[in-house]
């Protein structure tokens, strides 16, 4: 970067070979967060964090980022800092330049708005539209323990300030995928790939449309979070259908081809997150959820989470 903050707007020369990443994200309160129980430095982790995540779907590394800020009036000067040092803190991690933005009042909701640029070599780039018939998918991690945390909080504000529940952590400081993302992406393991910012569900369906093919996953592999089937079974939801349907997880999607399974077990030992295959690619073009014991019943693979439903 040439030049950063404090002039009227920062300078950046490209990478040699390589090609600009861009995504912008905004978080919007009563919205994406509640700061009923979002402290203000999870507020400021999950902004930027929904962003690097987009770019680790891309197999980009992160770069820089610019912020515009709305806000109230009545928020207190320690809660901006707070929210500010969430940002920095995750930034500083990933080693991510904040290249400056803007700042302003608003009379209605505390609004914050991100733009990461991230770089990758044109051949490394993780698209969408990859998949084929035959394809396995796998997921990184574990699934719905954000949307559990998130029912947590709202049914106990004072969860936040455990230090010990798995669900309220990870849907308060979730946990991008970068370098997962980045070794898929550079060891060319994966054909298609993409966050579940929206649910695993939404994933699933979003690659297949893309890829035109179909999709088959079966509910008994999908790495539901313990502590979240707990929290659903406790409450008369199905684990499964709640987790994948459930957003904000933050964990990646990948289509594989099978040949290339060795190059996404080394990915996996290096990466630091266990991977799980949860279906297949399909050459039919249904999106289909095998479930019951011995996966005998085939129902359509539900959606995810949509703003505008």
């Amino acid at each position: 970067m040439l030049i950063g903050i404090g002039d009227d707007a920062a300078v950046v020369e490209p990478e040699k070979n390589r090609v600009e990443v861009l995504s912008v994200d905004a978080l919007v309160e009563g919205v994406h967060f509640d700061r009923t129980f979002t402290p203000p430095q999870a507020i400021g982790h999950r902004a930027l964090a929904a962003n690097l995540s987009d770019l680790a779907a891309m197999g980009a590394a992160p770069r820089l980022c610019l912020l515009s800020l709305a806000l109230p009036p009545a928020l207190p000067v320690g809660d901006f800092d707070a929210l500010i040092e969430g940002i920095a803190a995750l930034a500083r991690r990933h080693r991510v330049h904040v290249a400056g933005g803007n700042l302003t009042r608003s009379p209605g909701p505390l609004m914050i708005d991100v733009m990461v640029s991230g770089t990758a070599k044109r051949r490394q780039l993780l698209t969408r539209n990859g998949a084929r018939p035959g394809d396995e998918l796998y997921v990184t991690g574990r699934v719905g323990a954000a949307a559990a945390g998130l029912a947590m909080l709202k049914a106990d504000p004072s969860a936040a300030r455990s230090e010990t529940n798995t669900c309220t952590a990870q849907y308060l400081y979730p946990e991008p995928r970068v370098r997962m993302g980045l070794l898929v992406a550079r060891n060319r393991a994966a054909t298609a790939g993409m966050d579940l910012s929206d649910g695993l569900a939404d994933a699933v369906h979003q690659i297949a449309r893309a890829s035109g093919v179909g999709a088959v996953v079966e509910a008994e592999a999908v790495p539901v979070e313990p502590s979240a089937r707990e929290w659903f079974s406790g409450h008369g939801d199905d684990p499964v259908t709640a987790a994948i349907t459930g957003g904000d997880d933050y964990e990646l999607l990948l289509a594989v081809r099978p040949r290339l399974a060795r190059r996404l077990t080394a990915a996996e030992r290096h990466g630091g997150v266990v991977l799980t295959r949860i279906g297949v690619c399909t050459e039919a073009p249904s999106v289909l959820l095998k479930c019951g014991r011995g996966n005998e019943q085939v129902v359509p693979l539900p959606g995810g989470f949509h703003h505008f439903r």
